[in-house]
């Protein structure tokens, strides 16, 4: 095999076709696997992503930037190197990006769960030569209980909360875990207020036709009675901004997959957190790496040197590739 994708400190270049996945500098051609901050940065002059990411990247990164936005399968040739995007199941309009050149074919997951999400999507499986995959819970600690039990307790929570005239609130990133988790609970325990900014997001998903609920949005004016019986989903860096002066008693809670090891350090001061991720656990990354087939395997984000090391023990020629 050839090296055709290289491990820079630029990001996951393509010599051939003189452009990279998911870059952390500033480049001339960036194809783009989802619209989070780690993976889309400013200052690219052109960017490529899927249908759904497209509007994300324009809000966030500014309405000038130049972009291509694509659909699932569709094939698009650079300088001969055939790229196409498949869904990868972390948030509305993740992709993976598979890569194929002289018959051999990669695949760069971006970030990536197997489990069904009812906005994102399934992962689906691309057969390749070389598979590059995150490893963010790439511990065999990390081990997901089926979402719909962890929904089941978000509500039961809400709904003992609400009966002591509690305000829950659900820390969750604006994309994302808000719409997954707004999609999910039962919203007839109460009312739902949600940030301005998952409100912003959830907005433009609406605009190309996702069903999103649609829900109250959190301001200063809101009344502390209006807030008793409610759901609050604000993200994780607003309980510093003095969102919540204004609430009253309130319970608070983190959804996250870092939960199950309690919470990286700024989650520790939660009261409560529910372990629901939109990355892969332990078994879904084995089976991912499984379903790929593939002959050689990178490990990027997260954990690498552990999952590589177990990957390699159990017949994989396997190599962490931190960018």
């Amino acid at each position: 095999m050839t090296q055709l994708l290289e491990f820079t400190d630029r990001g996951i270049y393509c010599a051939r076709a003189g452009c990279y996945i998911d870059p952390k500098r500033v480049v001339d051609r960036a194809i783009i696997t989802h619209a989070h901050a780690d993976h889309a940065r400013r200052g690219h002059k052109h960017y490529l992503a899927h249908r759904l990411t497209v509007p994300i990247l324009h809000h966030r990164l500014g309405k000038k930037i130049s972009t291509q936005a694509v659909e699932y399968d569709e094939e698009i040739i650079i300088n001969g190197v055939r790229f196409s995007l498949h869904p990868a199941g972390h948030v509305i309009g993740s992709a993976q990006v598979r890569v194929e050149y002289g018959g051999e074919v990669w695949v760069v997951t971006g970030d990536y769960k197997l489990e069904h999400d009812p906005l994102a999507g399934s992962f689906e499986p691309a057969r390749c030569d070389v598979f590059c995959t995150e490893s963010t819970f790439g511990l065999p600690l990390y081990r997901w209980n089926d979402s719909a039990t962890v929904i089941n307790d978000i509500n039961d929570w809400w709904q003992n909360n609400k009966q002591n005239k509690i305000t829950s609130v659900l820390f969750g990133y604006s994309l994302g875990k808000a719409q997954r988790l707004l999609a999910s609970i039962n919203t007839s325990i109460g009312p739902v207020y949600v940030h301005p900014a998952i409100e912003q997001i959830n907005e433009l998903f609406r605009r190309e036709r996702i069903r999103i609920p649609e829900v109250n949005i959190l301001s200063q004016s809101v009344l502390n009675e209006e807030l008793k019986t409610a759901l609050v989903i604000i993200p994780p860096n607003a309980m510093r901004n003095g969102w919540l002066d204004h609430a009253g008693e309130y319970s608070t809670a983190y959804a996250s997959g870092w939960m199950a090891t309690q919470g990286a350090p700024f989650m520790r001061n939660a009261d409560t957190g529910f372990v629901i991720s939109d990355h892969a656990d332990w078994d879904g990354l084995n089976e991912a790496v499984r379903l790929s087939g593939a002959q050689k395997v990178y490990v990027t984000h997260g954990f690498t040197g552990q999952f590589a090391r177990w990957l390699c023990e159990n017949g994989y020629d396997a190599q962490p590739a931190d960018v």
